[in-house]
């Protein structure tokens, strides 16, 4: 794979996500009933960074989780690749409240979907939304993200690279070349 453009340096990242954290301040009015559930891994990460902006906005601290969605995925192609059964655990219920989903690319909507469903096994919440970093275009399910931090129009040769503390040493999004 081959770089073909850093799309977002950290600075940009920093304020699609301080962005994304007022919308969904004002879109919620506020905190009541609202809680971050990051997708691993990076999902993870950005649920945290807009769980921190909130407090340092609200002095609220936002009831923050994360979800791994092996077992929710439809992409698997034989038994070698299935995940070893284990249900999907937060350290908060999910019932009644605001869930925002957050991940890093949205691509064909396999992902959100299978936290959708992930989400629904531990509960059922007042609302779902999704917010994600880069929107790639491409969709394969009728999903859209409420808050999306950059849209970013890809040919399917071209893959998005979000790199993230603690996964990388820097904050970017890059263009990659599949080819």
């Amino acid at each position: 794979m081959t770089e073909k453009a850093v799309i977002m340096e950290e600075s940009a990242v920093i304020r699609a996500m301080t962005r994304i954290s007022h919308e969904i301040l004002e879109k919620n009015r506020g905190t009541d009933g609202v809680c971050l559930v990051g997708i691993r891994s990076r999902g993870a990460a950005l649920a945290r960074m807009i769980a921190e902006n909130i407090r340092k906005f609200e002095g609220v601290e936002v009831l923050c989780g994360d979800i791994d969605i092996s077992y929710y995925r439809d992409d698997l192609l034989d038994y070698s690749q299935m995940p070893v059964l284990k249900e999907a655990e937060l350290p908060f219920p999910v019932s009644g409240k605001k869930v925002v989903l957050v991940d890093d690319v949205l691509y064909t909507g396999r992902t959100a979907r299978a936290a959708i469903e992930a989400i629904f096994s531990l509960g059922r919440p007042a609302a779902i939304q999704l917010a994600i970093l880069i929107d790639r275009g491409h969709r394969e399910l009728p999903i859209r993200a409420d808050y999306v931090g950059k849209n970013i129009p890809t040919s399917h040769s071209e893959l998005i690279s979000v790199h993230i503390p603690p996964y990388e040493s820097d904050t970017s999004v890059k263009l990659l070349d599949s080819d």
